[in-house]
């Protein structure tokens, strides 16, 4: 039954990427399993990532099941589609549930698809990872398949307005071979290896972008480190403790 309701959201999706005639750059496709369960991570600038995360397994014919915050599932137009494609609720007060039903999700050999960032990062650089994926994966003995976006934010960040015009923005998807979770080495030395690989895979996704701010004014969504005016990774931490 999910599918009768995700097939139609992706092909909504496909139709609007084609009408804002977005220039979408995947590559590593293949390097997600074209059966059994894997635990798909992904940096986390823009509201959309899910969506780019997830046409990023159509070519090996996989549909991806995202953990997100329970309060999209509360909205009147978001929660009933979320519900509809199998998605999973996370409430960050108690987070049990939703490891469970990701873990139960994994062992039937569904694709999850984590931030592990857990929110937003308005400085589009990568923060610290939570150990959850690589718990998951662990405990269900399935590899994490590490993928980076970029350009997302140009469409719909926090703290900026919507971009859905017409307006020809590219958007670059790395994914990265798979990473075995082995239940002999610790979830925190896993999830640094991870952390590092999605961060391999962001710099090449940077490096291969095809576009540049064309002015001071549209400079906003390049990282500090990269000549930008987003805010440093130190200030976000300074304006999040204030």
């Amino acid at each position: 039954m999910a599918e009768l309701v995700y097939r139609p959201v992706i092909g909504l999706a496909l139709t609007m990427f084609k009408a804002w005639d977005l220039k979408i750059d995947c590559k590593g496709s293949e390097n997600i399993p074209r059966s059994g369960g894997a635990v798909l991570v992904s940096n986390h600038i823009s509201y959309l990532d899910f969506i780019f995360n997830g046409l990023a397994a159509l070519p090996q014919k996989r549909l991806v099941r995202f953990m997100a915050k329970e309060s999209v599932f509360r909205h009147k137009v978001s929660g009933p589609l979320m519900r509809g494609m199998k998605h999973i609720p996370v409430d960050r007060e108690q987070g049990e549930a939703a490891y469970a039903h990701a873990l139960d999700s994994l062992r039937s050999g569904e694709v999850i698809g984590v931030f592990p960032e857990a929110t937003i990062s308005p400085s589009f650089t990568l923060k610290s990872f939570k150990s959850g994926a690589a718990r998951l994966a662990q405990e269900a003995g399935v590899p994490l398949v590490p993928m980076a976006v970029w350009g997302t934010q140009r469409l719909w960040t926090k703290g900026h307005p919507r971009n859905f015009k017409r307006s020809h923005i590219p958007v670059t998807i790395r994914v990265g071979e798979a990473i075995e979770a082995s239940r002999e080495q610790y979830a925190g030395a896993i999830t640094r290896r991870l952390r590092e690989r999605v961060q391999e895979l962001l710099d090449a996704a940077q490096r291969a972008y095809p576009a540049r701010p064309k002015g001071a004014d549209d400079s906003w969504w390049l990282p500090a480190h990269l000549g930008g005016t987003a805010p440093t990774p130190e200030q976000v931490r300074a304006a999040e403790a204030g």
